[in-house]
């Protein structure tokens, strides 16, 4: 086995990925990390400004291997003119990150039906309606494989441990774990039904996240530090391995599977 395999094997240079929540913190490092690898990234977010402010640096706005799409995930019909866009301007989609994702963090005995309604809509039926689009139009286009990655979330296999949460206000919701949990069922779900068309379908569930830009309290980060076995927050770069891994050919036999990257916080 010699430098040439593996660079085979993990070969991605010259496929073409679309990435929703484009403009998330995970979403801009998925987007950065295909573009160093060779990748045609169509970048999706609800918020085109927000994402071409976001964005437009890694590329200095001019690079024709990145394109920006305004799509919401939770509307069936904005996510069906956008792939469509996409594969008929474009052509095919080799790579589906469904990333985009929300949560709302009001006690839960005072959370409104809009919320409920909000993360159940973004996570759940923007996932599917992604995974939908996707094979329909992998089928219209008579593809021979295909990859999709869903981002899931430590908090989708076990419960948030509130004693964490001493100076932070954003309490993990009982709808946001449900959600993430109902992500890596319809991962494993997919994993089967597709399997027949050469559709590999994955999930990465991320554990606790560090956000540069948003930290978090520094009670939290102790305290959640404290609690992980790995003694530490995770960082947005440590979830790239797991996703490459999953889009690449390395993972040709690997389908249905939720890839955990949260520092051993689940084996407790």
């Amino acid at each position: 086995m010699n430098g040439d395999f593996l660079k085979k094997l993990f070969h991605l240079e010259g496929k073409s990925v679309l990435i929703t929540g484009a403009a998330g913190q995970i979403g801009r490092e998925l987007c950065r990390a295909y573009l160093e690898c060779g990748v045609r990234v169509f970048a999706t977010d609800v918020d085109m400004n927000r994402m071409k402010e976001r964005l437009d640096k890694l590329n200095n706005g001019t690079s024709p291997d990145m394109v920006f799409f305004e799509m919401d995930v939770s509307k069936k019909k904005s996510v069906i003119k956008t792939f469509d866009n996409i594969f008929s301007t474009y052509g095919p989609i080799e790579i589906l990150i469904n990333n985009a994702g929300a949560s709302c963090f009001e006690p839960f005995e005072e959370r409104p039906e809009e919320s409920f309604d909000w993360v159940m809509d973004v996570n759940l039926k923007g996932t599917f309606f992604g995974i939908q689009s996707y094979v329909n139009l992998f089928d219209k286009y008579k593809m021979k494989k295909g990859v999709i990655v869903n981002i899931a979330s430590l908090y989708g296999i076990i419960s948030p441990d509130f004693r964490i949460y001493t100076d932070c206000n954003r309490k993990n919701s009982e709808i946001y774990g449900a959600t993430k949990a109902g992500i890596i069922q319809m991962t494993k779900y997919f994993g089967v039904h597709l399997a027949d068309r050469n559709i590999r379908v994955n999930a990465v569930s991320p554990g606790g996240i560090y956000n540069p830009d948003n930290p978090q309290g520094e009670d939290f980060i102790k305290n959640y530090s404290f609690r992980c076995p790995m003694k530490r927050m995770g960082n947005d770069k440590e979830l790239l391995g797991a996703i490459m891994y999953l889009s690449s050919d390395a993972a040709s036999y690997t389908t249905g599977q939720n890839i955990i990257v949260d520092g051993g916080m689940s084996c407790w």
